[in-house]
């Protein structure tokens, strides 16, 4: 296993646990991330803060890997993120979108770029469209396994 592999699990782990020291470790100081709902995030903080309201907003959040790959200073996880949604959740612009007590499982693929043993690049992809839904009491919905 190499230097990426290793580093996308010790983020993954620590996403999982709400570890935020580790997060904050895990990235240089100017990286920059892609998202599907956030946009793109400017730096280590802003990174962290992202990863953190998963953790914040499911409790029990987990990631069911689906496939783990890794070529040179690249590694790419595929699989589900699966949780109840029991806290406040932040909003891209910021707001809380309070608990709804849906379970999510949302099919996602993120990309990790290393240098020096840290990331310099992270990109997130999911349908936003899914995750909404399932958020949503009422659409009843859930993606298919």
């Amino acid at each position: 296993m190499g230097q990426a592999r290793e580093l996308m699990r010790r983020i993954t782990d620590a996403v999982v646990a709400g570890d935020e020291k580790t997060l904050t470790e895990c990235y240089t100081e100017d990286a920059v991330a892609e998202t599907p709902d956030w946009g793109t995030l400017q730096g280590r903080s802003e990174i962290v803060k992202y990863l953190q309201s998963f953790s914040r907003a499911f409790p029990d959040f987990r990631f069911e890997p689906l496939s783990e790959l890794e070529d040179g200073n690249v590694a790419i996880d595929e699989g589900y993120i699966v949780g109840t949604h029991t806290g406040p959740m932040t909003s891209p612009t910021g707001e809380d979108i309070a608990p709804t007590g849906s379970r999510v499982r949302m099919r996602e693929c993120d990309v990790l770029v290393v240098e020096n043993g840290l990331a310099v690049a992270h990109r997130f992809y999911f349908d936003q469209q899914d995750f909404n839904s399932q958020l949503n009491p009422e659409a009843g919905t859930e993606s298919p396994a």
